[in-house]
Order: structure tokens, then sequence, then C-alpha cells
């Protein structure tokens, strides 16, 4: 019997034309994705968002983590993340579908603040990713937010209610605690978030950690320790995936040599660069930038 939100999205895909890829909802930081097949590896930058399976299976790798979630599950992420999504269950009979709506830290605090008996704050230590179930009542918004698609004049009225529904179940829901750590500014997932973006902002330039811990309002000690619990990751590490991205945008979308790509994120070393691209992604630059342009041909000829 097929459920109600895998009806909602593959009717959403098929008014767009059918097919597979990426598809925009018609509101801000949201997006349906279908597949027909497994996707190795595609690599990117997670924003703070709640990612649905509605069909089939993924893998989330960041850092040294590896989480696996699968239809009606969702991967819950806090904070910005350079990551690697694979989908490993995908075929033309039962295609990957998945909903992706980014998460806006100032409504999510306004409905936080709406409940009568909010969840506890939590400020454990713990990943800034984790997986949830969807529960009938979330699946139902989900439904609805993807239905609005089809009435684009009813979007500015509905879609901010469902909205903060939606942040109501996860807010009540059975963690809660963990999505209250998104909605608050003192946290210590809040203060890495600041340096986070210091991050993104300035990821070509040679940034100190003393700096990333003042953005942070931590010690050395405790922002070192923090930083590495919610992303996997050291800075150091954190901000060479943010540069071997853009390096890969670079490559892929604008007409520049390895060499280009690799002094404009702030590598000095072109064969240091080449090293540490191959890996991340598995093959030379140049290799893998004919790669991903064969890819975007086959995929636009299907």
């Amino acid at each position: 019997m097929t459920s109600p939100l895998l009806r909602a999205v593959t009717e959403f895909i098929d008014s767009q034309g059918g097919g597979e890829g990426y598809f925009p909802l018609p509101m801000t930081g949201a997006h349906v994705i279908r597949a027909f097949r497994e996707v190795e590896a595609n690599h990117s930058l997670y924003r703070p968002s709640l990612c649905v399976v509605v069909q089939g299976e993924k893998q989330f790798m960041v850092g040294d983590e590896s989480l696996h979630y699968g239809t009606m599950q969702a991967l819950v992420v806090s904070v910005d993340l350079p990551a690697c999504g694979r989908i490993i269950a995908a075929s033309p009979e039962l295609p990957f579908l998945g909903v992706t709506v980014e998460f806006d830290p100032a409504v999510l605090r306004d409905v936080l603040n709406s409940i009568d008996d909010p969840p506890r704050i939590s400020d454990r230590d713990g990943p800034a990713m984790f997986i949830a179930d969807v529960e009938a009542a979330l699946a139902d918004c989900i439904v609805r937010l993807v239905g609005l698609a089809a009435n684009p004049r009813a979007i500015p009225v509905l879609y901010p209610a469902i909205l903060r529904e939606i942040y109501y179940w996860l807010l009540t829901g059975p963690h809660g605690n963990d999505i209250c750590r998104l909605a608050l500014p003192e946290t210590h997932l809040a203060r890495v978030a600041k340096a986070i973006w210091l991050l993104r902002e300035n990821f070509a330039q040679a940034l100190p950690v003393e700096r990333l811990a003042s953005t942070a309002g931590m010690s050395l000690s405790s922002f070192h320790h923090h930083f590495k619990t919610l992303t996997s990751m050291s800075p150091l590490q954190f901000q060479k995936k943010l540069r071997l991205l853009e390096a890969r945008r670079l490559l892929l979308s604008d007409a520049v040599t390895v060499t280009d790509a690799a002094y404009r994120v702030g590598y000095e070393s072109t064969s240091q660069f080449s090293r540490e691209y191959s890996r991340t992604f598995g093959v030379p630059p140049k290799r893998d930038s004919m790669n991903l342009r064969a890819s975007e041909v086959e995929q636009a000829s299907a």
C-alpha cells in the first residue's frame, strides 16, 4: 500500500517532468530527491536540516562517523557540515525518495518558547547529527508541505504554520532535548556554530585556532573538545573539507586549471592539493572534473 508521503513526493516530481535528481520545492530551503539507482558518494556541505527518507536507504559519513538510515527515518543535522552521502538502496521499481527541509533557528526558538511544557534544555556533549524515526504526526506535516507545491498562492499563509508544526513535533518528540540545542544561542552547539560560520566565510585564509575559540567564546582546550565532539573533525580538517568542496565546484563550473583551483581555495602547493583531493574524492582533480561533467551529460540526456 502506497503511503500518503510517498504518493505526495511522487506526484510532485512527476509534475516537474519526472526523472531523477533534485527537485526544489517552492519554499526556501526545501527540496525532494529521487534516484533510480545507488549513488556512490555525494560530497557536499550539509546545512542544518531535517532529511527524511521516504523510500530506500542512505548512508551519511562525516569525519570518522557513519550513520545509516532508511524508510521513514530522518537524518537531523544541527550545524553546517562538509559530509558525504550515499544512496545505498534504489532501483527503477523502488526508487530512493527523500525530502529535505532546512531549519530556521529563529522560528524553532519561537516555537520552543511557545510550548507550555518544553523539553529539558540539554547542553550535553553529542554529535551535531543523529537519526530519528519519523512518527505519523511529523509525516503528515511533510505530506502537507509537499502538497503545497500544487497551490503556490497558499504557501505564504500555510507554509509558516506547517513549519511551526514540524518544529513542534520535533521538539516534543524523543529527540526534543537535542533539537533544543539548535534553538538556543548559548549552547555549546550554538557557540561552535559561530566558529563554523567564520570558517565558511574565510576558508581560504589561514585562521588561527585561537581566533576560532575566541569567536566561540571558549577556551582553546574546550573549543577543541566540543568542535571534535559535534563535527567528528578537528577545525583544521573541517577547513580542509571546505576548501576541497569549493575547489571541486570551481573545477566543475569554471574554466580553471587544477593549479588555479588550488591557489584560489588557499593551497600553496599544487601537489599537496592533488594528494588531499585524491584522498577525499577517490580520484585526482582533473579526472574527477571530467567524470563529473560526463555524469551531468548522461543525466541530461536520460
